[in-house]
């Protein structure tokens, strides 16, 4: 991948492991600043014996030339995630091209869930689920739209569909959309959070 996004900002959240490491190496490769999120900072500190760090995926991304910044950040925290787009604001004067949404704490709890029928399982594994996934990914996208980090014409990554906002006002109404429509989606097409047995 050449440098077509070199003086773009990107944010990857959850860039521990998995997807969002991969989405973060390829920013980076392509040429983006990229702030990655995430709990585990290093190998150490790895949640839930899941494989996978910050400090890692920053490694990483600097290994194919590119520019990561990683900021420890607790999803299901509000405060955290506002701090963080105040710091994007601070460092990037105000600049934020590109947020992937891909941060999620329910992978440990679905792994204990399975061949359970959901009805089964206490009510917590709902929580655990949607808590940092949904939920946050509408609060991200909430103060990432509020903040003056959101350029004029921005792009949002929900769920892997790609998303131009040309406005934080547009932005703020299509993450209440966004928001709206994963309440009531098709469970025939539904993502990941859906969980049926």
């Amino acid at each position: 991948m050449s440098g077509n996004l070199k003086g773009k900002v990107a944010l990857v959240t959850g860039a521990s492991r998995g997807i969002g490491k991969g989405i973060a190496i390829a920013l980076g490769e392509a040429g983006a600043l990229v702030y990655i999120t995430g709990r585990s900072v290093n190998a150490d500190d790895s949640i839930n014996s899941i494989s996978g760090s910050l400090l890692e995926t920053k490694a990483a991304v600097e290994k194919v030339g590119g520019i990561c910044i990683a900021v420890t950040v607790d999803h299901s925290d509000d405060r955290q995630i506002q701090s963080l787009f105040e710091q994007i604001g601070r460092e990037q004067n105000g600049q934020l091209d590109l947020l992937v949404n891909n941060a999620y704490g329910g992978v440990r709890s679905l792994i204990d869930a399975k061949g359970k029928p959901f009805w089964e399982s206490d009510l917590s594994l709902w929580d655990a689920c949607n808590q940092v996934g949904l939920r946050s990914h509408y609060v991200v996208s909430h103060f990432a739209a509020l903040s003056k980090s959101v350029t004029t014409e921005s792009t949002i990554i929900w769920d892997g569909q790609k998303v131009q906002v040309n406005s934080r006002e547009l932005a703020i109404a299509f993450s209440s959309l966004l928001f709206f429509l994963a309440l009531h989606i098709d469970t025939d097409t539904a993502p990941f959070y859906v969980c049926l047995s």
